[in-house]
C-alpha cells in the first residue's frame, strides 16, 4: 500500500517522499545480489560521457562482460568516445527494462586500455565484428587482433538501483490508490551501493584478469 505522510513530516526539512525512498533495511549481500540479477538481464547500456564544449554525451552500448561491480565495452579506438575520456574520465552507465521498469545507474570512471590488453579476448565474441566490419587488409578484421579495438571499462564508485516489487496490474493499483489518497505510490525498492560496498564487492566477485597498460 502506498505510505501515508504525517504534518510533522511535511513540517520537516526533508521532504519524505525523497528521504524516505530508500531501502536501508536490506543486507549488502542481498542488494548486491539483486544488482547483478538485474544487470545480467540488461545487455545493453546507455553510455553517458562528458564533452567540453557540448556537456553530457550518451550512446547505447552493449556490454561485453560485468566483472563484480563493473562493466566492460569493447569500442572502436577511433570512435569520439574516446576522445571525450581522454579529456574527462568520469562516465555514468544507465540501463533500464522497460518491461519491469526496473533500472540501473552506475556512476564510476572509465579506464581505456590498448589493444594488448589480454581481457579484449576474453570477452570478444564474433558478433563484435558486425560492428567494425573486415577492412580486407588482414590487420583491421574486426577480429580482437583489430587495432581498433579497444577496451572500456567502468570503475563504479557508486550505483543507485530500483527493483520492481508489483506486477503491472499492482503497479497501476499502486499509484491509482496513492493518487485518491493523498499517499506516496511504493511499487519497488530503490537501494544504493556506495565507493567501500563497491570495492568489498569488486574484491570478492572480480572475474577478469588485470590489464596491460592503460591510456
Amino acid at each position: 500500500m502506498p505510505a501515508t505522510l504525517t504534518k510533522q513530516e511535511i513540517d520537516s526539512k526533508t521532504d519524505p517522499s525523497v528521504s524516505k525512498q530508500y531501502d536501508t533495511d536490506v543486507s549488502f549481500e542481498e542488494s548486491l545480489k539483486d544488482f547483478y540479477s538485474i544487470s545480467d538481464g540488461l545487455k545493453i547500456g546507455i553510455l553517458g560521457t562528458f564533452r567540453p564544449g557540448v556537456g553530457p554525451v550518451g550512446r547505447a552500448m552493449a556490454v561485453a562482460k560485468r566483472s563484480g561491480p563493473d562493466f566492460l565495452f569493447l569500442a572502436n579506438g577511433h570512435s569520439q568516445k574516446f576522445t571525450d575520456l581522454e579529456k574527462v574520465k568520469d562516465v555514468n552507465v544507465s540501463f533500464h527494462n522497460s518491461t519491469t521498469q526496473d533500472w540501473i545507474s552506475v556512476t564510476g570512471e572509465a579506464v581505456t586500455t590498448s589493444n594488448d590488453d589480454p581481457r579484449i579476448k576474453e570477452v570478444y565474441s564474433k558478433a563484435t565484428s558486425a560492428w567494425f566490419g573486415d577492412l580486407g587488409d588482414g590487420v583491421h578484421t574486426g577480429g580482437p587482433e583489430d587495432p581498433r579495438m579497444r577496451l572500456i571499462e567502468i570503475r563504479a564508485k557508486y550505483i543507485s538501483y530500483w527493483k520492481h516489487n508489483t506486477n503491472p496490474l499492482g503497479f497501476m493499483k499502486e499509484i491509482g490508490v496513492a493518487t485518491l489518497t493523498g499517499g506516496v505510490a511504493v511499487t519497488g525498492l530503490l537501494r544504493e551501493l556506495k565507493e567501500a560496498e563497491i570495492s568489498k564487492a569488486r574484491e570478492q566477485d572480480g572475474s577478469l584478469s588485470k590489464s596491460k597498460s592503460e591510456l
